[in-house]
């Protein structure tokens, strides 16, 4: 059973990490419907990005001083791009987006803070009420992406792209039942379900970018098509592990030393959308969203295959 010090600490690294990924999909969500007969569905992607606008604002109000060092370095909460992708999305869809909780959360500290038992029940409370919204989410996606494939609505995000922000949601919302029920994580059994699921996420994100690059960008989608394949065989050999294989480590440094090249082509990719370099029909804040989703794999590998020296 998890300690008093861990479940707050892993809850709030969670649910920074998550709500802003939440927000940011209400987000996409909310500018890629642009017909007037769609206004309802567009009004609930709002309340939605509210929702997790503010569920993350009050996540931020306490976990100063509380999550690990590990976790503010790694870029996954916030990165150095995040404030430029956030004006530059504003300014092209003209959706608003709160950028004073990206300021703050780059001002964030880890310093020993007492985890008292009204914290423990805050945070409590806030994972119950993360539980509500993220039930929300998954079934306003599910609900679009039936939608979609049924030609009853009409939107300029994929397909694939709903499904896979859902899948998100409802990984999401499993582990924060995980840490109501106060689970300890097995090391091993959790590597490889964590390694199945971000392996075919990061696949996606690559071709998302692939297909989403202008036709004349050749080198980038060529690029981008190549670490789709490479990302679709790690989920294939991810799916073969077992808790005694013992090549588990092998597979972890091949798929961190990957996650580590994606993450480097997704950073200049951002960077291009943001200083107007790269013709792409996307947003800049897409970029930074999949840089963070790289840099908490990462961390996640790296924790695992520090264990194993």
């Amino acid at each position: 059973m998890l300690s008093n010090e861990s479940y707050v600490q892993q809850s709030l690294e969670l649910n920074l990490f998550f709500m802003r990924i939440a927000k940011e999909h209400a987000f996409f969500m909310e500018g890629a419907l642009l017909s007037p007969r769609d206004q309802m569905l567009i009004e609930q992607a709002v309340a939605l990005k509210i929702e997790f606008t503010n569920l993350l604002q009050e996540a931020l109000g306490l976990a100063n001083g509380i999550i690990s060092p590990e976790v503010l370095a790694s870029g996954e909460l916030v990165t150095k791009h995040t404030l430029d992708a956030e004006r530059v999305s504003q300014f092209y869809s003209g959706i608003e987006l709160n950028s004073e909780l990206t300021q703050f959360e780059l001002s964030l500290q880890s310093r020993m803070v007492p985890v008292t038992p009204a914290l423990v029940d805050q945070v409590c409370a806030l994972n119950e009420r993360a539980i509500q919204a993220a039930t929300i989410l998954a079934s306003f996606k599910g609900r679009l992406l039936q939608d979609m494939v049924s030609c009853k609505v009409f939107s300029f995000n994929y397909h694939l792209l709903i499904d896979h922000i859902l899948r998100e949601a409802q990984f999401y919302l499993k582990m924060l039942h995980s840490l109501q029920n106060r689970q300890v994580a097995d090391i091993k059994r959790d590597i490889i379900a964590q390694e199945i699921f971000w392996n075919r996420i990061m696949a996606e994100h690559s071709k998302f970018i692939r297909g989403l690059l202008d036709p004349t960008e050749v080198q980038l989608f060529n690029t981008a098509h190549n670490f789709g394949h490479e990302f679709d065989q790690l989920t294939a050999k991810a799916m073969t592990m077992t808790e005694q294989t013992t090549i588990l480590p092998q597979l972890s440094r091949e798929t961190f030393n990957a996650t580590l090249r994606i993450r480097d082509f997704k950073t200049a990719g951002t960077e291009g959308l943001i200083d107007c370099k790269i013709k792409a029909a996307a947003m800049p804040l897409l970029g930074d969203h999949v840089i963070r989703e790289a840099n908490h794999y990462l961390r996640l590998l790296g924790a695992f295959l520090s264990r194993l020296r």
